[in-house]
């Protein structure tokens, strides 16, 4: 039987296509500004999505299945613009503090400018697409710290394990759990206290301490006020 032939992508599908996306990433920027807007925790309803997009409410509906899906994908776009704030902070320049202090101060004051988002962002869900896309955004930032880890272990010449390395993920899942929920509870206070700085900080020591001390486990003596281009340069010496 002779196969037949591949369709040739039809310009007019292209552009439906690329006009369909541009009208669903509209929706989701109104739908952001109306999270914005309105009071933290406020119930936000489709038809004042549609408005601020300047569309029929309808027209909503042409984009996403129902209410349930446009949920997750406004969620989705929320972790998505957090994840922009957060992973040019994962430069690997400067003192292991200052990494970490870089990356910890970031997420605070995102969260702190954009608290009905975070409120959302961080929300759990009995969803399971919405809570796959939580569970993703944290992997990939535990993925980052992971990578931080390994890359220090490497060049403090520590040696991990099978079972270091498969443990690593979920303790580093549960260090960017501990973190969110540290930054949740802090938002819903009445009086947001202390300050972005303070709480930055400190959160930044308590992910520190957990880290040194798993090091510290292996044998290996972290210096956090050493710069990684020196860590870099005495394993290439062979310091």
């Amino acid at each position: 039987m002779t196969a037949k032939p591949t369709p040739t992508p039809d310009g007019r599908d292209e552009r439906w296509a690329a006009h369909r996306e541009e009208r669903r990433m509209q929706i989701l920027a109104a739908a952001i500004a109306v999270i914005e807007r309105e009071p933290v925790g406020a119930e936000i309803h489709v038809r004042q999505i549609a408005t601020e997009a300047g569309l029929g409410r309808a027209v909503i509906y042409r984009h996403f299945a129902d209410r349930a899906d446009l949920d997750r994908a406004v969620q989705k776009q929320i972790i998505e613009l957090l994840m922009e704030r957060l992973v040019p902070e994962f430069e690997l320049s400067g003192t292991i503090e200052q990494i970490i202090g870089r990356i910890v101060h970031a997420y605070v004051e995102w969260a702190a400018e954009h608290p009905a988002l975070h409120r959302i962002g961080a929300a759990e869900s009995q969803d399971a697409e919405r809570l796959g896309d939580v569970i993703q955004a944290t992997q990939q930032i535990g993925g980052l710290i992971a990578i931080l880890v390994t890359s220090g272990a490497s060049l403090l010449e520590v040696e991990l394990t099978d079972e270091d390395r498969k443990v690593l993920d979920p303790l580093v899942f549960g260090i960017v759990g501990q973190a969110v929920g540290t930054v949740r509870f802090w938002l819903a206070r009445e009086v947001r206290e202390p300050s972005v700085e303070v709480i930055a900080a400190h959160l930044s020591r308590s992910v520190w301490f957990q880290l040194d001390g798993h090091a510290r486990d292996r044998g290996a003596v972290l210096d956090p006020t050493a710069a990684l281009d020196d860590l870099i340069l005495g394993a290439l010496r062979g310091d």
